[in-house]
């Protein structure tokens, strides 16, 4: 994993995921230089001056495309666009619930992404799915060379991630690749649904991946038969959890086992591993609508995935990095075991060999991405060639 910040592990894990996104080393090093006294500081100050530095960044790149719109340039400024959204969404991830400015910050950053996929002429539709009263919201990427109903994976965040943040990442371009499509999903608890529209998470993840298959099979370009499910490290949880109770997926994966969060949450309380996000406490009470600690502390009791997974019957992959510091390597070895039922499981450790040994290989996403996309075209009917 990419260390600027030798005693931040947040900041160094979102770096890393920017980087993964498509940042530039020369704007990072820019963006970053000013911190390093910051990244001693705590979470609160931290987090306002690296926003400041990252949005500072942002507002620069959208300026110098404004330019390039002007001068009928828009490739070059979708470009310029699509990075600062990557900076945008960096920096506002940071940021404490409630934090000033912080709406402004988020919705700045999906105005920003859209311009840039827009012009750029990107295969990436947003879509929004019906759900209590409201929406999730989508990014739909089309498979690439498929002629009728092409097999779907349908992809899911974990705590804190944003569909736009798993787009980038580039898993959605891989598999419209081997003939796949993708739908990449802000479930409950995460990215608009919790931001815009206070949908919370909630352990029977069954309840809105549901709706979602309900959705899929409205549309003639998805092969209802043929739905698969992703989810990234939390989504290591309600991935598996949604196909258990959900017989339309035809497939599962996890990049980043977490099969029992309840017990992670234990340990975090005891000083054990590292946070995803800063302001951990107050942000997990957000996600699910805690009122303290001890009531999410209560919630997270149902989550774990014991006495649940003898019923999922579709091929499942299980990844893991093989340093993840969040969550233990055990909990992969954990859910493997328990798909007694599942007719082609795998356990994937990704190693120092072919990297991404990190969670969810938030240090070198690539050939652990390529991997999965080929697994999944292979249990879906893509092509690997």
């Amino acid at each position: 994993m990419f260390r600027y910040f030798p005693t931040n592990y947040v900041w160094n894990a979102s770096i890393s995921l920017a980087i993964e996104m498509g940042a530039r080393m020369g704007e990072i090093e820019a963006m970053c230089a000013p911190l390093h006294e910051a990244a001693k500081q705590p979470d609160a100050a931290a987090s306002k001056a690296f926003r400041e530095t990252w949005a500072n960044m942002a507002d620069k790149l959208c300026g110098l495309a404004e330019e390039d719109e002007a001068a009928g340039r828009l490739f070059s400024a979708g470009e310029k666009y699509n990075r600062a959204a990557i900076y945008y969404l960096t920096c506002e991830r940071l940021q404490a619930h409630g934090a000033n400015g912080r709406e402004a910050l988020y919705q700045r950053f999906l105005e920003t992404f859209a311009r840039g996929t827009q012009l750029c002429g990107e295969n990436c539709e947003r879509v929004e799915i019906p759900y209590e009263g409201t929406h999730i919201s989508g990014l739909l990427v089309r498979a690439v060379g498929v002629d009728g109903p092409a097999p779907i994976l349908v992809q899911v965040n974990g705590l804190d991630s944003t569909k736009e943040m798993k787009y980038r990442i580039g898993l959605p371009a891989w598999l419209a690749k081997r003939g796949v499509s993708s739908l990449i999903i802000d479930q409950p608890g995460t990215g608009e649904a919790l931001r815009l529209h206070n949908l919370t998470a909630r352990y029977d993840t069954e309840h809105w991946a549901s709706r979602v298959v309900d959705w899929l099979e409205t549309r003639s370009d998805v092969d209802s038969k043929r739905i698969g499910l992703e989810g990234v490290s939390l989504g290591g949880y309600y991935c598996p959890r949604a196909v258990a109770f959900e017989p339309r997926f035809a497939c599962g994966v996890v990049w980043g086992a977490n099969h029992d969060w309840r017990d992670v949450q234990k340990r975090r309380m005891e000083k054990e591993g590292d946070f995803p996000v800063p302001h951990y406490w107050a942000h997990v009470c957000w996600v699910f609508g805690a009122k303290d600690v001890d009531d999410f502390m209560n919630i997270a009791e149902n989550m774990h995935l014991d006495g649940v997974l003898d019923r999922i019957k579709v091929p499942f992959l299980v990844t893991h990095g093989e340093k993840d510091t969040q969550i233990p390597l055990k909990w992969a070895h954990r859910t493997y075991e328990q798909l007694v039922n599942s007719p082609k499981r795998e356990l994937k450790i990704f190693t120092d060999r072919e990297g991404g040994v990190q969670h969810s290989s938030l240090d070198n996403s690539s050939n652990a991405g390529h991997y999965i996309a080929d697994w999944v075209a292979e249990a879906l009917g893509g092509r690997t060639a």
